[in-house]
């Protein structure tokens, strides 16, 4: 296989990754805009349990989705014999612990931190891997890129920086635009949020009723968001692009010392 074609499959691959993980994202927005624009609102009863499709429950539908698009996607990874990134794991395995619990519990409040959960744990990864000498960073993208060390490092700590101001703002937003809880949210036992309006910094939270902005323009925006911070990213990358001979050198002359 030339030189080309293999850079060609590797796009390939990447774009189709890319779609893959992007596609849940776009079903959650269409599913929960259709209701809710639509109006929907049929009831019925499978087995003994009443099922309602309304704007109410929209959220539970969308979430729902997200999860079977998701791990369909995973599994037609797997089956095709392609790589699933751990990242994508960890984010699989925190979209459908959240959004079980949110839709089984009956409480938005999961589905709305879930987000904020996912960015954390990614974070943790990046910033715990470095504290502990690996970069895992590095060990997930050393394939695809040969960069020296520092900047491997950089990259991580830029990333991690990423994460952690995403999972702030997707708090802000939550909280300031979705309708008040009717619960306290409690996640591992510790108050996440409290029940009904309440002032933090100055700011007064729950006192707004526009779901749609964190469902539709904040589930994109996270998208959008990302793409340019990644594009952003690159002229560093390329800066510190090595190929395979810059690569080689260090190793021969450790050998011949």
């Amino acid at each position: 296989m030339s030189e080309q074609q293999s850079d060609l499959d590797k796009a390939a691959g990447k774009a189709n990754q890319i779609w893959g993980e992007l596609l849940p994202v776009i079903s959650f927005v269409a599913v929960y805009n259709l209701i809710r624009l639509a109006d929907i609102d049929i009831s019925t009863t499978i087995g003994g349990l009443e099922l309602a499709v309304n704007p109410e429950t929209a959220l539970y539908w969308a979430t729902g989705v997200l999860i079977i698009m998701t791990v369909g996607f995973i599994c037609y990874r797997l089956f095709s014999g392609g790589r699933v990134p751990l990242f994508t794991l960890l984010s699989a395995g925190i979209v459908g612990a959240f959004g079980i619990i949110g839709i089984v519990l009956q409480d938005k409040g999961f589905i709305y931190a879930k987000p904020t959960i996912q960015q954390l744990v990614l974070a943790a990864f990046i910033f715990g891997s470095l504290a502990f000498g690996t970069n895992i960073w590095k060990v997930m993208f050393k394939s695809v890129f040969d960069l020296p060390d520092h900047a491997w490092t950089q990259l991580a700590i830029r990333w991690g920086g990423y994460f952690v101001v995403m999972a702030a703002a997707n708090e802000f937003i939550w909280r300031y635009f979705v309708p008040p809880l009717e619960d306290p949210l409690y996640i591992a036992g510790i108050l996440w949020a409290p029940a009904g309006q309440y002032d933090f910094l100055g700011i007064t939270f729950g006192a707004h009723n526009f779901e749609d902005a964190w469902a539709t323009w904040w589930k994109l925006g996270t998208w959008v968001i990302t793409i340019a911070f990644g594009a952003a990213n690159v002229p560093y990358t390329m800066k510190h692009l090595r190929d395979s001979d810059e690569a080689e050198r260090p190793a021969e002359g450790k050998a011949s010392a």
